[in-house]
């Protein structure tokens, strides 16, 4: 449950460096996530009152902002004063120490046993507030909420939606190079509150999740051949999404945005083509046509086009078509071999996976096939997965000792980072918004 209170927006400058053309500037503080910064904002994030519950979701909330490379949570040893979240702070002791917003909260045990913390954002330099909110739940989802606040934050201050309160799903790796273990793991986007999803005595790969559900699809290898199967992580209900005849290897399955299909690749009498499922009835199609491998397709937002990845000129590029399988054109023109393409949430760009040589490099491009650029590149990069606010991405990244790491770079491919997870991981795939 949220109570509104009031919030207004005021005027204070981030100093940013663009990485391309610049946008127009919002009124306000206001952090431009289509521009590099050289400086993050600085925010004073005292300890939440309430208690050690209080302490830690003030901490989840100044990990998860400093994480996204917008934000530098100050030191709280500089902090001149304890501030009440019912009582307007004294701004020039937070305009002492270079603050430019303050997020002051309190968190208390409700008679019914619930947990209500109550937060508000401020404008040090302007004294206005921006966001006054009260979060009510369990004690026991005291870290949802605490993502549910960074992520008011981000979008308050970006303009963006927040994409702090999701999960991430992946191949887990373990045990030694020569016998590796895979199991399908979960986490929350920080690395907290992991768990295995499968048992390891199987091989699994290419987790996708749901864009509206928590729900996914991945695959299961075993000697008789690759299963598809859904899985729902609400539930625990699981299924083999039927059998295909004559097919050697089915492989890339993703869900439509309406969740009602899963498109996928396979393997029949030596050519890979793309095909589709209806989940309702379990009957398939088939959308490309050939002896090339047609392979990786990946819906736009709104359900009308696939982009996927074709040797059929000679080597792997970006295509192309309709959601019928017509009007197939290519996308990808420059050097190099082209892979793993993935549509954006917000159905602005594609991400991509293009290797030259040794190099291993995550890109992006329009949907049309205009303004390429490089994001990272890498030893070996690959499987590049979207958060759902379209503007950072996680992908595996394995460096010279054969590790597999999972990263996140944003769409300036300014903010690079390791992503915290507990094990070796490749193959992630990030869920929609919990909340």
């Amino acid at each position: 449950m949220s109570i509104p209170l009031p919030s207004r927006l005021a005027a204070v400058a981030l100093i940013l460096a663009a990485a391309f053309a610049a946008t127009p500037a919002l009124a306000d503080i206001t952090v431009d996530v289509n521009q590099a910064a050289l400086q993050p904002l600085p925010i004073a994030i005292p300890t939440f009152s309430g208690g050690s519950v209080g302490a830690q979701i003030s901490d989840v909330v100044s990990a998860d902002l400093d994480r996204s490379g917008l934000f530098r949570p100050l030191d709280p040893a500089s902090f001149h004063q304890t501030p009440d979240v019912n009582v307007t702070p004294d701004f020039n002791a937070w305009k002492a120490i270079a603050a430019q917003a303050l997020l002051v909260g309190n968190a208390v045990t409700d008679a019914d046993g619930r947990l209500s913390v109550d937060f508000r954002l401020w404008d040090v330099y302007a004294g206005d507030q921006l966001v006054g909110t009260r979060l009510t739940a369990t004690p026991d989802s005291w870290r949802t909420i605490a993502h549910e606040i960074a992520d008011a934050v981000y979008e308050k201050l970006t303009g963006e939606p927040g994409y702090f309160d999701t999960r991430v799903v992946f191949v887990a790796e373990t045990g030694p190079r020569s016998h590796r273990v895979t199991r399908l793991e979960i986490m929350d986007q920080d690395g907290a509150n992991p768990s295995y999803l499968t048992d390891g005595s199987t091989e699994v790969f290419g987790p996708r999740f749901s864009m509206r559900r928590q729900e996914i699809t991945y695959m299961v290898l075993r000697p008789t051949g690759a299963s598809i199967y859904l899985k729902n992580l609400d539930t625990g209900r699981e299924e083999v999404l039927g059998r295909f005849p004559n097919m050697t290897m089915t492989m890339a399955p993703r869900f439509s945005p309406d969740d009602s299909k899963v498109i996928f690749a396979a393997d029949r009498n030596g050519a890979t083509n793309i095909y589709v499922m209806d989940l309702a009835s379990h009957q398939y199609r088939r959308l490309t046509y050939g002896l090339s491998i047609d392979t990786s397709p990946s819906y736009s937002p709104d359900g009308s086009r696939i982009v996927f990845n074709s040797d059929r000129d000679g080597t792997p590029e970006l295509y192309v078509m309709n959601a019928d399988g017509s009007n197939v054109h290519r996308l990808s023109f420059g050097p190099g071999r082209y892979t793993a393409p993935v549509w954006s949430p917000d159905g602005k760009l594609i991400a991509f996976v293009n290797q030259q040589g040794q190099v291993f490099s995550i890109g992006v491009m329009d949907p049309s096939g205009g303004n390429e650029r490089t994001l990272v590149s890498s030893y070996f990069a690959d499987d590049p997965t979207w958060a759902p606010n379209g503007r950072v991405l996680m992908f595996e990244r394995k460096l010279a000792d054969g590790a597999s790491r999972l990263w996140t770079v944003d769409v300036t491919g300014h903010i690079l980072k390791e992503a915290p997870s507990p094990v070796a991981g490749s193959d992630p795939a990030w869920s929609p918004l919990l909340h």
